[in-house]
């Protein structure tokens, strides 16, 4: 097996970096924006989440940062608690909250997510991506980042109105420059080679120097500051300074913080592990994340980011796509976004400030599409309805609500399903077979569970007067004691009543014979007199 090491590592994972960052960056600061905090705390979340996550979680995908499906939790709290430094120490809380969940490995829960959910999770997200990177493709960025859903204030017409008459051809220029290299470095084989440079870095120095001529030029295509990159541009030590809040500890006192905690706790957690288990998908090497570890990592990770003044953070599906993408063998590559967001944001913030969001827009786009491509779908639709439907289901869910929300959807339909085939699987036995038969062979399955109760009483109600049943439990490793007792009535009861010869094979001598795994004998044989 090859050995890596975190120093071997960066100059194989610093093109990957490099792109995490220049998509990282702008998320950072419109999910600042859309939580209602200062822009910094979010480059501050971002900065903590690659460094301090990215170095004690063993997610060899994952990046960590501001989420958005934290931004309506963070903006109503701030709104209840009056400041921004209260807020801070319900972070505080629900990083030690999360410390507490890893230790007492609760992130086991992760393995009960389905695939197809997942992978449901990851088309959404891609479909979203997409459509919230259009209007900055095409230069309308009347909308923030920071939202999870397209709907979120309800279905507007008028924006599809907005968007078309507020068309800037300038940043279309750019975008359609952007994709093109994008997908050029992506196709030859020669440029993917060049490691050091990767294509979404070309894109970015090509849409500055684009709209930079354009400027120069005096052109009607120059795009304003509007559609660029905000960072905030301290000129002086005290400046920045400025710009960062610290924690009222005096919040630790009130009750409404340690609500809020505990909320952006459980929250922060699910989004985290559905987010790994995604990510474990989308590693090439299919290695996967110790989840108590991740929740430990993300505890320490909330508490350092509350203490200097930043945003709550989760595992976030788009920048570990995005990672993935870019080809991260490591984690080394979270480590170094980290990195670039804290040189970058001290030393060069006005260069940063010059990038177009219109070549972010192209570099997502792209992200978006292979998360949802059509083979996907493809996929899942050749798997059966079973597979396809809760699949699809948790996508528009997703789209239309948010990611908890949809994946609870999905999580419901693949259940149902779940309990469905259970259900139908607790016996062998087609519904023409019963009809007119006299003879009946009912086969139970390896497990029968309250789930299937319904199923069989109906089956054992429908069996006529005069006819012979023999049910069979010897490949049945487990029956609940509501069917064993149920089926006990029917021998020694009604078949007796209504003259039915049974016989009960493989069956154990009670229900804690199924607990103990003793060996199977006939329970029960009761025979028509002949």
């Amino acid at each position: 097996m090859k050995k890596t090491s975190l120093i071997g590592g960066i100059k194989e994972n610093f093109p990957s970096g490099l792109v995490v960052f220049l998509v990282a960056l702008p998320l950072c600061l419109g999910i600042a924006l859309a939580s209602g905090a200062p822009p910094l705390s979010g480059v501050i979340s971002g900065i903590v989440g690659g460094l301090v996550v990215g170095f004690l979680s063993n997610s060899n995908i994952s990046v960590s940062g501001p989420a958005a499906g934290l931004t309506a939790i963070v903006l109503t709290a701030i709104t209840d608690l009056g400041a921004f430094d209260l807020f801070l120490c319900a972070g505080i809380v629900a990083g030690l909250i999360q410390l507490i969940l890893g230790f007492v490995r609760a992130g086991s829960i992760s393995n009960y997510f389905p695939n197809n959910v997942i992978e449901g999770m990851l088309a959404a997200i891609g479909i979203i991506i997409i459509l919230k990177q259009i209007p900055h493709a095409l230069g309308f960025d009347k909308d923030y980042e920071g939202h999870e859903s397209i709907f979120d204030k309800g279905l507007n017409f008028n924006y599809f109105t907005e968007l078309l008459v507020a068309v800037h051809i300038g940043a279309i220029l750019v975008t359609l420059v952007s994709i093109s290299v994008l997908l050029i470095w992506d196709k030859v084989p020669a440029l993917k080679r060049m490691k050091m440079l990767p294509g979404a870095l070309v894109a970015v120095v090509l849409g500055i120097v684009l709209n930079e001529l354009f400027k120069i030029s005096g052109s009607g295509l120059a795009i304003g500051t509007e559609h660029l990159v905000s960072l905030p541009v301290p000129k002086s030590v005290e400046d920045f300074k400025n710009l960062i809040t610290l924690p009222d500890f005096g919040g630790l006192t009130n009750p409404k913080v340690w609500i809020v905690g505990a909320t952006i706790a459980i929250v922060a957690s699910i989004e985290t592990l559905l987010c790994i288990e995604a990510s474990d998908r989308l590693d090439k090497q299919r290695r996967i994340t110790d989840t108590n570890l991740e929740l430990k990592a993300q505890g320490i990770g909330n508490l350092i980011s509350s203490f200097i003044g930043g945003l709550p953070m989760t595992s976030v599906v788009v920048r570990s796509s995005a990672n993935a993408n870019a080809g991260a063998t490591s984690k080394t590559s979270a480590m170094i976004h980290g990195v670039l967001l804290l040189v970058c944001v001290l030393t060069i913030p006005f260069i940063l400030n010059l990038i177009p969001l219109a070549t972010l827009a192209a570099v997502l786009i792209l992200v978006g599409y292979k998360l949802a491509k059509p083979a996907t779908f493809m996929h899942f639709w050749h798997l059966g309805k079973f597979q396809f439907i809760p699949f699809v289901a948790t996508v528009v869910a997703i789209v239309a609500t948010d990611l908890l929300k949809g994946v609870g959807i999905g999580l419901a339909i693949s259940v149902f399903y779940i309990l469905q085939g259970n259900m139908k699987r607790a016996y062998y036995l087609s519904r023409e077979k019963l009809d007119d038969a006299d003879e009946i062979t009912i086969k139970l399955a390896e497990e029968v569970s309250f789930l299937n109760k319904a199923a069989i009483k109906k089956t054992l109600k429908n069996i006529k007067s005069n006819s012979t049943v023999t049910i069979d439990a010897r490949e049945t490793s487990y029956i609940t004691t509501d069917v064993l007792e149920m089926i006990q009535d029917f021998a020694n009861i009604r078949a007796k009543e209504e003259d039915i010869n049974v016989e009960l094979l493989g069956f154990k001598t009670s229900y804690r014979d199924y607990e103990t795994n003793q060996d199977s004998h006939i329970l029960i044989t009761h025979k028509r007199a002949m």
